[in-house]
C-alpha cells in the first residue's frame, strides 16, 4: 500500500485568488492615478492672501496674490507665504492619495506607492 503525500492541497486555488485580488488592486490603483491627474488641490497662506493650486500629479497650475501681500520692501514674506501655500496644497494631495490607497488596500500599507 502506497502512502499518499499530503501537502499543498488547496494552495493553487488560494494562489489564484491572491492573483485576482492583486490584479484588481492594480486596476484600482491605475484608475485612482488617472483620477488624481485630473484633480486640483488648493493651499492658502497669509489669511488667503496667497492661493496656490496644484494637480494630483503635484504640478503647480496657478498662484494668486492679493495686492496687499505684495510689498517690495518685504519680498521674503511673500516668498514664505508662497512656499507655505504650496506645501499645504501638496500635503492635501498626499492626504487624499493616502485615503484612496487605504480604501483600495483595505488599510494594508503598500511600500513604494506614491
Amino acid at each position: 500500500m502506497m502512502a499518499k503525500r499530503g501537502g499543498f492541497t488547496g494552495m493553487p486555488g488560494n494562489m489564484n485568488n491572491l492573483m485576482k485580488q492583486a490584479q484588481r488592486m492594480q486596476r484600482q490603483m491605475e484608475e485612482m492615478q488617472k483620477e488624481m491627474e485630473t484633480m486640483e488641490f488648493e493651499g492658502t497662506a497669509g489669511g488667503e492672501a496667497v492661493k496656490v493650486v496644484v494637480t494630483g500629479k503635484k504640478q503647480m497650475v496657478s498662484v494668486e496674490l492679493k495686492p496687499e501681500v505684495v510689498d517690495p520692501d518685504d519680498i521674503e514674506m511673500l516668498q514664505d507665504l508662497i512656499v507655505a501655500a504650496t506645501n499645504e496644497a501638496l500635503r492635501k494631495v498626499e492626504e487624499h492619495q493616502g485615503k484612496q490607497i487605504s480604501g483600495i488596500s483595505g488599510g494594508i500599507n503598500i511600500p513604494g506607492v506614491f
